[in-house]
């Protein structure tokens, strides 16, 4: 599934445990309603970079049609949800993404990169996930999946243009740190299943 997208698989540490996959699998609910939220929260994200940084012209264009398109993936999760019966309810968000943020610097622009950097590592783990679990699921998720798959992939590559175009100088060395950082989180065990939880912690 991830044979067209080389630089996304290069970019990532690592393969999502196949621990993570049989958990994924056996909370199939769980994973549409925390997707439904991680989609919510990426427009939320890119909406929130186009607010606090209304004077990057490339940055507005790229993150409001990412917006827009996570908006469109979110709505399509709901109706997944809706054929299913499956209710849409709060969830308590994994340590990902703040386990992520919480090593992005003050100071601007490095704000800014680290921002876009953790963007890039979030959008290519999801489509890393959603390809591992395609072959897994049953037909109408799988068919949705594999549709999110090129979305996913450009929303990576466009994180990872506007955070070398910004950064004026070669990003090499914080996307390598970031790189370690999501090793760390992907390969980590946890107590609840996620989309972008570590492997199921032993009892």
């Amino acid at each position: 599934m991830l044979t067209d997208y080389p630089e996304l698989v290069a970019f990532l540490p690592c393969q999502s445990p196949d621990a993570w996959v049989k958990w994924a699998l056996e909370n199939e609910e769980l994973l549409l309603v925390d997707h439904a939220h991680c989609e919510k929260k990426a427009a939320s994200t890119a909406m929130n970079l186009m607010y606090r940084y209304v004077d990057r012209e490339n940055l507005l264009h790229k993150m409001s049609q990412l917006a827009r398109e996570e908006l469109l993936h979110f709505e399509q999760v709901l109706k997944i949800m809706k054929n299913r019966d499956i209710e849409y309810r709060h969830l308590e968000a994994s340590r990902y993404a703040s386990g992520l943020r919480q090593h992005i610097r003050t100071h601007e622009p490095a704000k800014l990169i680290d921002t876009l950097i953790i963007g890039a590592y979030v959008e290519a783990r999801s489509c890393e996930r959603f390809a591992v679990l395609i072959p897994h699921l049953p037909p109408e998720i799988a068919k949705f999946y594999k549709s999110l798959l090129k979305s996913e992939a450009r929303h990576f590559e466009d994180y990872l243009s506007l955070a070398e175009e910004y950064a004026g100088e070669s990003i090499e060395d914080r996307v390598q740190f970031f790189r370690e950082v999501e090793r760390q989180l992907i390969n980590e065990p946890d107590v609840e299943f996620r989309v972008h939880s570590g492997p199921p912690k032993a009892a």
